[in-house]
């Protein structure tokens, strides 16, 4: 069982534009030969963390308050922690829990829900930091598009430095590099 941050950043180390955008990453030629290692992931993936800009977005993306049932096909029956400090909607049928809680308390009980499998913490950035800074992070997963953003909301705000990350393996997919780094 590893605490994963699994994401998809640009070249110049942003999640998504100053208006929490992701359609760049969709506009990428062969965009979806790289998310075709999306489904062997989530077979390893047991529970899963966000923040709440991350969960809007997804919510408003996919259009989860109208078709509910998007969630399932895509993150199935997994329990989800959003870390908000906002009430935010509720996607119907979904085990989403909301909390106000430091990241130790809810990792921990992330890990009781986890069995055998990995934890997902899909971001954003800030959110991954708070559990880096609390030594809950074993990987970071990152594919790197062909894209510069210059600005916007940045993979990881924190100060991680090299004695702590040992790079596992790169694997170009289409225009795309994926980077595993495990951290300790």
């Amino acid at each position: 069982m590893a605490t994963i941050y699994y994401t998809a950043t640009t070249l110049d180390g942003f999640l998504a534009t100053t208006d929490n955008s992701l359609a760049w990453l969709f506009e990428v030629p062969g965009a979806e030969e790289a998310e075709s290692s999306i489904p062997d992931f989530m077979a390893g993936v047991g529970p899963m963390a966000m923040g709440s800009t991350t969960y809007e977005w997804v919510v408003e993306h996919e259009s989860l308050l109208e078709t509910p049932e998007k969630w399932t096909e895509w993150y199935g029956d997994r329990p989800t922690w959003v870390f908000t400090h906002r009430d935010l909607p509720v996607v119907e049928g979904a085990d989403i829990r909301f909390t106000r809680a430091p990241v130790s308390e809810v990792h921990a009980e992330m890990v009781d829900a986890a069995g055998d499998k990995d934890i997902w913490l899909m971001g954003g950035g800030d959110l991954v930091g708070q559990f880096a800074d609390a030594g809950l992070l074993d990987k970071i997963i990152a594919t790197i598009a062909p894209v510069t953003l210059g600005a916007g909301a940045p993979l990881l705000p924190r100060d991680i430095r090299s004695d702590r990350l040992t790079l596992e393996s790169v694997t170009q997919s289409g225009q795309f590099a994926e980077l595993v780094y495990a951290v300790s």
